[in-house]
């Protein structure tokens, strides 16, 4: 039997993830089914169950894919010389989820915001959301530990309610982007601004 390369599974993986994604793009994450996903991926059901047992699975899947950047992009926001402020640090995470909703493939903050809702009453998929948000705020949170550190915060501000703040920017910012539509991120820094003058 010949070996399936890491390439090749990497390969097979991406494709039924982003099948998934498209299909929650367009129909909905609440109604989409794993044979969806096996009809827009291509694949034999039995290659798509090969790397996913269920519907949760995809959907933290696409969670780690949506959030895959994360990382790289608060490297670089903490990697600055200049001193770092709160206010900074939100537009480019804003920037960053705009580029993310604007990639082909379908708005991948669509299925997140669907997510969520579904968090509320399905036990794994709110199992996966606490451990990728628990992480996304956890960046924050260095922001704020870092602006501490370049007086850009007040030093005796627990920097762990800041980032909790902080995050909570982001789901504000993508539900009105979503439902409202008037909404960018130079507009939504600019009302921060004003607010925090």
């Amino acid at each position: 039997m010949p070996k399936v390369t890491l390439e090749h599974r990497t390969a097979r993986y991406e494709q039924i993830v982003d099948a998934a994604r498209r299909c929650a793009v367009e129909q909905g994450f609440h109604k989409t089914t794993m044979a969806d996903v096996i009809r827009e991926s291509g694949l034999s059901a039995g290659a798509v169950y090969g790397y996913f047992k269920s519907k949760d699975e995809l959907v933290s899947a696409i969670a780690d894919q949506a959030l895959s950047t994360v990382d790289e992009l608060f490297e670089g926001i903490l990697a600055t010389k200049e001193p770092l402020t709160p206010l900074a640090a939100l537009t480019a995470a804003l920037e960053h989820v705009l580029q993310i909703a604007e990639r082909p493939g379908g708005d991948i903050t669509r299925v997140a915001l669907q997510a969520w809702a579904e968090a509320m009453h399905n036990d794994a998929i709110l199992g996966t959301a606490r451990e990728k948000y628990t992480h996304l705020r956890g960046k924050f949170t260095e922001v704020a530990r870092r602006a501490q550190a370049d007086g850009t915060v007040d030093p005796d501000a627990d920097p762990d309610h800041v980032g909790q703040v902080m995050f909570a920017v982001l789901p504000g910012f993508l539900l009105q982007r979503l439902i409202l539509g008037d909404v960018t991120p130079q507009t939504f820094t600019a009302g921060l601004t004003a607010l925090l003058k």
